[in-house]
């Protein structure tokens, strides 16, 4: 079967993962990364998510349990180095970064396979939803059987040679029968553990105020700026475009007599602009920095469905090179194309290629 290191966060999914390997023959070595010391954060939530002691402490049980071994690895410089720095940076520039592509293409599965080879371990595995498989000498990453719980939009990013040697058991299995599976391998109270669906790093989901203490100078550098109209009319000041994101409605402070949102962002000047819903709307958009998938190319004119944000269902579109970015033309108008997010590219099930998105067009 051979040997494979899996990514243990101490939650249901990967150590039902780690668990289904090792009955099923592979000689397991199950790893736990810190990538985020919360005491430095300076949140007012305590520590959840796969960064805190119990996290570490279930994920090693469980090891031990079943006689397999267990290590912690800190990988704390080179998550903040990358991670924070680019989340910092990307609102900055008035883009809406993605932290978690991010952390998973370019930090988890770089110190996975840096591990994996230093142990002898010929595969890595984890608890994503997602599928792989090997097709014209290329390895594919598709969609989820559960299409509730699917995260081929958070691993675009991801080259050939780490789908290569990539195992995701759960890629097959509804959640409901991974949660029936840990009550019966005895983890009953793992089986009902909440999920986190916030950043790790802000664990109060609170980006502002990490923006701030990143930064305990920013809010009076940015404070001040105006929101303006598409038209250019001024109608108030705001608290700094860092703290501002596209589609934005709530907390905007404005009371203009009718919904209004944010439609762009222009750091340069510090400047809001704020518009009507149909001001949202967009028919294309640029993307860069494209991870190519299930081909080495795309053909102009290419037909897809892309996703523009995780809980996006996706939108048919036609693909053409521009510039060295990938163009995307919608069938149809989409709502809130952000800068910075992930937009990913599907035929059918099959990830065809994923990128950031550069601008709206």
């Amino acid at each position: 079967m051979g040997k494979v290191l899996v990514a243990m966060s101490g939650g249901i999914d990967s150590t039902v993962t780690a668990l289904m390997l090792h009955h099923q023959g592979y000689d397991v070595v199950g790893i736990t990364m810190k990538t985020w010391d919360y005491a430095v954060s300076g949140g007012s939530k305590k520590e959840t998510g796969c960064c805190n002691l119990d996290s570490f402490n279930d994920a090693r049980m469980a090891a031990v349990e079943h006689g397999f071994p267990h290590y912690v690895f800190d990988i704390r410089e080179e998550f903040g180095e990358s991670v924070i720095n680019n989340f910092v940076d990307e609102y900055m520039a008035g883009r809406t970064p993605n932290p978690c592509v991010l952390c998973n293409t370019h930090i988890k599965w770089s110190a996975l396979l840096k591990r994996a080879d230093a142990l002898g371990c010929d595969f890595i595995a984890t608890g994503h939803y997602v599928k792989v498989r090997e097709e014209n000498s290329r390895f594919v990453l598709s969609k989820a059987k559960d299409l509730t719980k699917d995260q081929s939009y958070v691993l675009w990013g991801l080259g050939q040679e780490c789908l290569s040697r990539s195992i995701y058991p759960l890629g097959n299995l509804l959640k409901t029968e991974v949660r029936q599976m840990a009550a019966e391998m005895g983890y009953t109270d793992l089986a009902k553990k909440a999920e986190s669906y916030e950043i790790c790093f802000v664990p109060d989901n609170d980006y502002r105020g990490f923006l701030k203490r990143q930064n305990p100078g920013l809010e009076a550098e940015v404070e001040g700026g105006d929101f303006v109209l598409t038209d250019g009319t001024k109608v108030g000041k705001h608290r700094g475009f860092p703290f501002y994101t596209i589609g934005q409605r709530k907390g905007l402070d404005i009371a203009l007599g009718r919904p209004i949102f944010v439609t762009k962002i222009i750091p340069e000047t510090n400047t809001v602009v704020l518009g009507d819903m149909h001001e949202l709307q967009q028919a294309s958009m640029l993307v860069s920095g494209l991870n190519m998938v299930k081909y080495a190319s795309i053909e102009n004119g290419m037909r897809a469905v892309t996703k523009i944000r995780y809980k996006d269902p996706g939108t048919e579109s036609s693909l053409y090179w521009a510039d060295n970015m990938l163009s995307v033309h919608f069938d149809h108008s989409v709502n809130s194309i952000a800068p910075g997010q992930s937009a990913v590219i599907y035929e059918g099930d099959d990830v065809v290629a994923g990128g950031i998105i550069h601008s709206g067009i």
